[in-house]
């Protein structure tokens, strides 16, 4: 398995433990795919280097924040084509957000890409 997959999965094995432990199992599944999508848009754009990966609970929200220091475009959700094997992430963490009442985004600089899902469903 490439180094980055291995990458990838640990930060995806490491929130759902870390949303389970918190008592937010409920949460662990989309959080996981939210992480896997970010962390692997910023591994991919940043060529391999360091990637940081903050989760943090605040006002009724799971925070989940990718930064890999590059200061790089605004990255936005893609149309791939029905052939197309990649270019479905942000489409995916942006509806994720939407199914949880939360949002997502990129810093001004580029550098950070953040997702948030409200911890409450109504």
């Amino acid at each position: 398995m490439h180094i980055d997959m291995l990458r990838v999965a640990e930060m995806r094995r490491l929130t759902r433990n870390h949303l389970i432990e918190e008592g937010l199992s409920c949460f662990a599944d989309d959080a996981a795919l939210v992480v896997s999508e970010l962390v692997t848009n910023a591994i991919q754009h940043s060529h391999g280097r360091e990637v940081t990966l903050l989760l943090s609970l605040c006002n009724g929200c799971l925070r989940i924040n990718v930064h890999d220091g590059v200061r790089s475009h605004r990255p936005t959700p893609g149309r791939p084509c029905n052939e197309d094997e990649h270019g479905r992430g942000l489409l995916l963490v942006q509806a994720i957000a939407d199914a949880r009442r939360g949002s997502w985004g990129v810093s001004d600089n580029g550098a950070s890409t953040w997702c948030e899902l409200a911890l409450a469903m109504s």
